[in-house]
């Protein structure tokens, strides 16, 4: 093997090595960077899903009561977990892969009820008050989950309709019965905002980025060489290549083989000036001799 081919072999070898070392390493390091990016967008629907509510509660409501079908009919409407959840069915047309849902322990509607695991969650909360929100995965139907959850408590405003029976609106009895979502106690975690996504979402960004910076390193490993290889041509290879056809001419006997210079101070320009020295010391010696005889 040819010095530039065994240079070439060194020079993929280390390469390669590194690149692999530095792919591995960026690959986790980009899945746990894409888990940030899904866990804002959550926190962002999170965000626009809590305004909804605030503003349910502290806007629509008020002027609904007013309505005379407020005493007849229950208006849904009046409820931030209706307006919550309408305004983020709209946001899934854009991310069809993120769902939200308001759990409770003990809800009016039943369809709010919260599920096994989300009732673990909604308990850790209730457990742990001082916690803004958890974070955390879980195995779901399908996939495995990524989730979100921010607790949902009680307030002075929800006793009107959460506290007794007794005192709630007889419109919400008869829609939903009197048997559930009742018995609040305000400042109690009773159920939880919970923005799920499936784990596959953050890692096919992630994949797909570590494709890229994968491509990037080959193309800059592929230049490197290239570049490598040139400068050692340019440096070693053609230097030593002249030296040695210079050195084979002298060594059949050739006397007018031509002087060649390597500028600079490297070992390659002292390796061809040694030569050039020894090339005319050897012409002497044998100028010597020839004039003896």
């Amino acid at each position: 093997m040819k010095l530039l081919g065994k240079f070439n072999l060194l020079l993929f070898v280390s390469f390669g090595f590194a690149a692999i070392v530095i792919s591995t390493i960026s690959y986790f390091f980009l899945v746990d960077n894409a888990r940030r990016q899904v866990l804002e967008e959550a926190q962002l629907m999170m965000a626009s899903a809590t305004s909804m509510r605030d503003y349910t509660s502290d806007d629509l409501l008020p002027l609904l009561t007013k309505n005379p079908d407020h005493l007849t009919h229950f208006l849904p409407e009046t409820v931030p977990a209706f307006a919550a959840t309408k305004i983020f069915n709209d946001l899934r047309k854009k991310y069809p892969d993120y769902e939200y849902k308001e759990a409770a322990l003990n809800p009016t509607n039943l369809a709010d009820r919260a599920t096994d695991w989300e009732s673990d969650v909604i308990h850790a909360l209730r457990d742990h008050p001082e916690l803004a929100n958890a974070v955390g995965e879980r195995d779901g139907a399908t996939a495995r989950q990524l989730y979100l959850a921010v607790p949902i408590k009680a307030t002075a405003d929800c006793m009107q309709c959460h506290s007794t029976p007794a005192v709630a609106p007889a419109a919400m009895i008869r829609a939903y019965g009197s048997t559930n979502g009742f018995g609040w106690k305000v400042g109690e975690t009773i159920g939880a905002q919970i923005i799920s996504v499936p784990l596959s979402v953050p890692i096919a960004i992630a994949k797909e980025a570590h494709l890229r910076l994968t491509l990037l390193l080959a193309a800059g490993l592929v230049l490197s060489i290239g570049v490598l290889d040139l400068g050692v041509y340019l440096l070693v290879i053609r230097p030593l290549r002249l030296a040695s056809e210079h050195a084979d001419r002298v060594s059949r006997g050739e006397r007018d083989v031509p002087d060649f210079t390597v500028r600079g101070n490297d070992e390659i320009a002292v390796v061809t000036s040694a030569f050039q020295r020894m090339r005319l010391s050897l012409a002497k010696a044998l100028k010597m001799l020839g004039d003896q005889d």
